[in-house]
């Protein structure tokens, strides 16, 4: 059995996948966790892409948090590219979105220029006694 301490590197069973991370199981039963920003080089758009519940997966031991739990790395093993590619870029926004974005944007602009184009005055003036 491998003593999960700082730089140790070891095989575990993915138990759980979230949308922030895997959790890796190993034969002593500890549980840690594989961020998603530790699963790959590359920027991971959906982790079910790289790793999938059941699978045995080797990762690197980070350390411990304050807690006790185990912070695994799968990135830490794997060969760094020349040149980290950059994510790209995301597409236009849903038809949903713009058309509500244009709504806005047209009822702000009437607010505006209903009122006569003046603004209120920050600075109010007091009456005398």
């Amino acid at each position: 059995m491998v003593q999960l301490d700082s730089g140790a590197v070891a095989e575990g069973r993915v138990t759980r996948v979230t949308d922030f991370g895997a959790f890796i199981q190993f034969e002593n039963g500890e549980t840690g966790l594989v961020h998603i920003s530790q699963i790959a080089h590359s920027f991971v758009r959906n982790i079910h892409d790289h790793v999938r519940e059941g699978e045995n997966v080797e990762v690197k031991v980070l350390g411990r948090d304050d807690r006790g739990r185990l912070d695994l790395s799968i990135k830490e093993l794997l060969e760094e590219p020349e040149e980290v590619p950059r994510p790209r870029a995301i597409g236009r926004q849903s038809p949903q979105f713009e058309a509500k974005l244009r709504s806005f944007m047209r009822d702000a602009k009437e607010r505006t220029t209903a009122g006569g184009g003046k603004k209120p005055s920050s600075t109010s003036t007091k009456r005398k006694k």
